[in-house]
């Protein structure tokens, strides 16, 4: 640095929050569109999504019996999913589970094959470090079976096998994968002589717990936990509670948070401090007539989508929910782009003949308020402020001349910049304003003064625009105002 520049520069790196909730919410969308045959279409698609407002993808990879290793066509369309993602800084999570409960992996050489190919894939593409570990074992459709011959709890305990096993297998590759475990459905019926064998998420995390330590493990089996915690249908608000039933729901954080507590704590397994993943939440919107043709099949009457204006507000309100969750790390839309069978979701923030609908607006500012830290007042949170600043120089004083300041601000700030004469500080001039967290720069014109020799320095105090934590001082070197300079 040259003599004499008076620059303060603060937190030059900003370093990542110690939990998730505020800020630190990752907030994306489980889209596999993005597995573009060609970089180009891997792009296209990854580009519509970051304009969402989206800052990571959920993807899938499926494993079958015997498959051990990518295949490479697999290798093919996540290699130019992996290039999209770097080039649209978007962080990547990847689903590997059994194509369907027909090929649950119940075997001790099933789960052997399937962790080497979650292994595999790890090995294979460094940047994947969020890897999930199946895909909703608690309902039939994915794991079988669910029961015993006795009615006995059978999926919890073969689960708990499939992701000790991964989770050794994805560690040894590198400790910087994080394991996620569950990707629960957020109901279940919990009646092993129905029709259709499935598990509330309520009474799964139970059974989990209970297996793990009757399995005698001191290890951990996950580093983070992922629910599918969509409502009952999609004319439901995500405000909406489930307090008398076993559903888990976003607004239901409370109960997730003390059942994996009562599941693991006091084992080798995190409980009520791991880290959540909302790995799917998803509104469906009505498709207008003018779009009706794009689409095929007939949508369930079970649905009952919104509109679109209803769809964004909904997610908006999502976000600023899941915003309060101090355990919850990342939030995960489904989908980007519509699906297009009506017997599918229409989820996205994009009609199947990726076209926006009217609310990427709505959802795009969600997600950039919840990085800027003021998509909600939450109780018991306050954020700190981390900031780079630019202070004027000593020749910027002189009459004539318009001192700057520049603020960067890694969440919106109010700023109080005060001009102080040393040394018994008098206040010579006050200037207060706010500064967008996240952005460029902002350069802040302070009136000219003439002042009388002697020495000066700024004071800037800052202080989180919503959510207010401890307010941060920051001072300038000392300024020599000369004779000369008046």
């Amino acid at each position: 640095m040259k003599r004499g520049l008076l620059v303060v520069l603060c937190a030059l790196a900003w370093a990542p929050a110690a939990h998730a909730g505020g800020p630190a919410l990752l907030l994306g969308t489980a889209e596999d569109d993005v597995k573009g045959p060609t970089l180009v279409a891997a792009n296209t698609n990854m580009r519509l999504a970051r304009l969402a407002g989206h800052q990571a993808v959920r993807m899938t990879a499926l494993w079958g019996p015997g498959k051990t290793a990518s295949t490479a066509l697999e290798r093919k369309l996540l290699g130019n999913a992996a290039s999209a993602a770097r080039l649209n800084g978007m962080t990547v999570f990847l689903a590997v589970h059994n194509v369907g409960s027909r090929f649950t992996p119940l075997t001790e050489e099933a789960r052997t094959e399937f962790a080497r190919y979650a292994a595999s894939l790890a090995r294979s593409f460094p940047t994947f470090r969020n890897i999930i570990v199946g895909n909703e074992p608690n309902i039939n459709r994915f794991w079988m079976p669910q029961y015993n011959l006795d009615g006995s709890d059978a999926a919890a305990p073969g689960y708990l096998a499939l992701l000790a096993k991964t989770y050794d297998a994805l560690k040894a590759v590198s400790r910087r994968v994080t394991v996620i475990g569950g990707a629960l459905s957020p109901r279940g019926a919990d009646n092993p002589s129905s029709s259709r064998h499935t598990h509330s998420p309520t009474t799964f995390i139970t059974d989990l717990g209970d297996a793990y330590r009757e399995s005698g493990r001191t290890k951990p089996i996950m580093d983070q936990f992922a629910i599918h915690p969509y409502q009952d249908n999609s004319s439901q608000p995500p405000s909406f509670r489930h307090p008398n039933t076993r559903t888990i729901s976003i607004s239901d954080y409370p109960k997730l948070v003390g059942l994996l507590g009562r599941a693991f704590n006091g084992t080798g397994q995190a409980g009520s401090t791991l880290p959540i993943v909302y790995a799917e939440y998803g509104v469906e919107s009505v498709v207008p007539a003018s779009k009706a043709r794009r689409y095929t099949g007939k949508e369930l009457a079970t649905v009952k989508p919104v509109s679109a204006e209803t769809q964004g507000a909904y997610y908006r309100q999502a976000i600023q929910i899941a915003f309060c969750q101090p355990n919850v790390r990342a939030m995960l839309l489904f989908l980007t782009f519509d699906d297009k069978n009506l017997a599918g979701w229409q989820s996205g923030a994009y009609y199947v003949d990726r076209t926006p609908k009217s609310n990427l607006g709505t959802i795009r500012r969600a997600t950039e308020e919840s990085r800027r830290g003021v998509v909600n007042r939450c109780e018991g949170l306050e954020l700190d402020v981390e900031a780079k600043v630019r202070f004027p120089l000593a020749a910027d004083l002189r009459p004539g001349r318009q001192p700057v300041l520049r603020l960067q601000c890694d969440i919106d700030c109010d700023y109080v910049l005060r001009l102080e004469k040393l040394p018994r500080r008098s206040v010579t001039q006050v200037l207060r304003g706010r500064a967008i967290g996240g952005q460029k720069a902002t350069r802040v014109k302070l009136p000219p003064l003439r002042l009388a020799p002697g020495i000066y320095r700024y004071a800037l105090q800052l202080i989180a625009a919503v959510n207010r934590g401890e307010p941060k001082i920051i001072a300038s070197r000392p300024l020599r105002i000369t004779r000369g300079s008046t």
